[in-house]
């Protein structure tokens, strides 16, 4: 995992942190994470987040990618994609 990475894993901790259930699965968050199975969000809470991300990185999440981000992992990806795009 390069620097930008870890970079953007600790932002993503931040931005996901009030929404959490399960804090511990918040201090052993990896790519591997799972949203809604190891850290508990709602999906109420997933739509939130998802705003927040494209607040954060002045990006647009559409639809297709929001259904795919369940995971740090998928997360990542698509911040990344964005971040490309524009």
């Amino acid at each position: 995992m390069n620097t930008d990475q870890n970079t953007r894993i600790e932002e993503l901790k931040q931005i996901i942190k009030p929404y959490i259930q399960n804090s511990e699965a918040l201090e052993t968050l990896t790519k591997e994470t799972d949203f809604i199975k190891d850290l508990q969000i709602n999906s109420a809470n997933l739509v939130d987040i998802v705003l927040d991300i494209e607040e954060k990185y002045e990006i647009v999440i559409d639809n297709s990618s929001m259904e795919r981000m369940l995971t740090v992992k998928a997360a990542l990806e698509i911040i990344e994609n964005k971040l490309n795009e524009s």
